[in-house]
């Protein structure tokens, strides 16, 4: 199976978190509309597929706000050799139309961001979407003043929807720090530091590949050496794992395909919208 992180030109976000190189860019007519196209074309080229794929949206902007993401992930999720199709979300916008897709197939990574949204609000959508029988995944990123925001989501949420922690951008936890984000999230061991990746196998490039809205083909997001394009047909996956070229990795989507972390095993068939099986 073909695994795709697909990540178009749109960089426009309804929240402004101070996290986030992104947040509240605007992006303006002709870049949507560009954006709209680059999505057709890679929707069109999925479904004219028959091998078995998958695919995680990973915008740098918020994507589910604007109707051609929800479209077209409703229409790949009724493919029948899609076996999921998932994005990652801020969850601002409306959740009904989640009942039109295959739930089967379809799957939502959301993040909280506490200061953007009440946690009223968040806490509602993550039910609804619980209620409708959406797969979703909460996820938080572990600065010190989200802890107790965490800790209040992680109370409220239904006992089967998993929150994990993401690591801060260039934080350092002492392990009394690690040790309160791991009470919510048993993984966080994973996100606290970088891991070595030089030379090490991953999966990337191999049945994992990231695609820009040109059709260029990465390995990942984080080597930017083009190994194609899925258009001119001048991308052929590797035969087997290749040996990364960065000294480190540090993103969940990247080490999530180291084959020596094993994640694969944690994950099985929740990988592209985070949720570990047996916890």
């Amino acid at each position: 199976m073909l695994t795709i992180l697909y990540r178009g030109p749109l960089a426009s976000c309804d929240y402004d978190c101070p996290y986030c190189p992104f947040a509240k860019r605007r992006d303006t007519p002709e870049q949507l509309r560009a954006d709209r196209a680059a999505l057709a074309r890679f929707a069109a080229w999925v479904a004219a597929r028959t091998d078995e794929t998958a695919v995680l949206f990973t915008p740098w902007g918020e994507g589910l706000v604007r109707s051609w993401y929800r479209e077209t992930m409703i229409g790949l999720s009724r493919l029948p050799h899609v076996r999921r199709v998932a994005i990652q979300t801020n969850l601002s916008g409306r959740t009904a139309w989640t009942a039109r897709a295959d739930l089967d197939t379809l799957a939502l990574w959301t993040t909280y961001h506490p200061g953007q949204v009440t946690h009223e609000r968040f806490l509602a959508k993550s039910l609804e979407l619980t209620a409708l029988g959406v797969r979703h995944s909460v996820g938080v990123v572990g600065e010190p003043a989200h802890l107790e925001a965490a800790r209040r989501m992680r109370a409220d949420l239904a006992t089967s929807t998993y929150l994990w922690i993401n690591a801060a951008e260039g934080r350092t936890y002492t392990d009394a720090e690690a040790a309160a984000w791991t009470a919510l999230d048993p993984l966080f061991s994973y996100s606290r530091h970088p891991h070595p990746s030089l030379g090490l196998p991953c999966r990337t490039g191999h049945d994992v590949v990231s695609v820009s809205g040109d059709g260029t083909v990465r390995r990942c997001h984080f080597v930017k050496t083009p190994l194609g394009n899925l258009y001119d047909n001048t991308f052929t996956p590797s035969r087997t794992p290749t040996p990364c070229p960065n000294t480190l990795c540090d993103c969940h989507i990247g080490y999530l395909h180291l084959e020596p972390l094993n994640l694969y095993d944690v994950f099985t068939n929740g990988l592209l919208e985070r949720i570990p099986t047996h916890l």
